[in-house]
């Protein structure tokens, strides 16, 4: 069976932090957090790595990150482009927002043939996280209808930022631990005694903090690109027109199982989550990160 694939979706130029923080460094030897995703994903027995990117960046990822894993694993490349539509569609007018994660995954249909992993790149998402997705894309399954998929959870109250509001999907399980459906929440921000999402035009939505959420951490057979394909055209009719419309992939799976066409497991974890949405987080981060080596879970240098 084939080890399973690590898609990293490093498309964004992160417009909140002021840079491309994707290979800003953030570990003691100039690690970046996706070098941490990549060691702890390759000793969780993934064995190749497909970078979803933007053309127009293209040879600072192959210069910075490219040469360096080449050694250690197979490297691909996949392009996010506005333009990568169904027959029939076209950009409209004025539209340069990409179209969202769902639509950067389905950028991978040609170089991810095997189950694989879907990640930001900008996350820390931690060696437990990696260790039971790759012990859940490792096992054999034959084709399976419902599709079989899996996501890890992290509870809503670790992965906060300190400088502003997030955007998470919040998770609801059934008593057998499947996913029965995602609501994205994307003014969530910590309040006395727990969380409240603030969203413009909307009562405020108190949360405990101890709800399950999707950090875009998931695991993925390439049954996926099928019904990504079945569905896109209808979501586009629906939202094209709407220049800052975003297909998540939480919405995109959320309605699958709706569908009936996928099940999703939930593997909780309590590994460690850090995120750079702000440049304001990047010192708390390496300060996890360095919480983590003298701990022993990461060598001081990792290449």
């Amino acid at each position: 069976m084939a080890k399973p694939v690590l898609v990293v979706l490093a498309a964004g130029m992160g417009s909140r932090y002021g840079g491309l923080k994707q290979v800003d460094p953030v570990g003691p030897g100039g690690e970046t957090i996706m070098d941490y995703s990549v060691f702890d994903a390759l000793r969780a027995g993934f064995g190749r790595i497909v970078f979803v990117i933007r053309r127009d960046f293209e040879r600072v990822f192959r210069d910075s990150l490219g040469a360096k894993y080449a050694g250690l694993a197979r490297v691909d490349y996949a392009f996010q482009d506005l333009a990568d539509l169904p027959p029939g569609f076209a950009v409209p007018e004025g539209r340069a927002k990409p179209w969202g994660t769902a639509h950067a995954i389905r950028a991978a249909r040609g170089a991810a043939d095997a189950p694989f992993a879907a990640i930001n790149a900008d996350d820390f998402y931690g060696r437990d996280a990696f260790r039971r997705l790759g012990a859940f894309l490792s096992e054999p399954a034959a084709a399976a209808v419902p599709a079989r998929f899996a996501m890890v959870g992290y509870r809503l109250d670790q992965t906060l930022s300190e400088h502003g509001s997030v955007a998470r999907g919040i998770c609801r399980t059934d008593a057998r631990g499947r996913l029965v459906s995602v609501t994205e929440m994307t003014r969530l921000t910590r309040v006395p005694g727990g969380v409240e999402n603030r969203e413009e035009g909307r009562e405020p939505a108190r949360l405990s903090g101890a709800e399950r959420v999707s950090l875009n951490l998931w695991g993925f057979t390439p049954d996926l690109f099928r019904l990504l394909e079945e569905r896109f055209p209808a979501w586009l009719e629906s939202h094209a027109a709407d220049p800052k419309a975003e297909w998540y992939i939480p919405f995109a799976v959320d309605g699958m199982i709706g569908e009936g066409a996928a099940e999703v497991e939930v593997l909780p974890t309590e590994s460690a989550w850090f995120g750079v949405t702000y440049r304001e987080d990047k010192p708390a981060v390496e300060a996890a990160v360095r919480r983590l080596i003298e701990a022993g879970e990461y060598p001081e240098r990792l290449w």
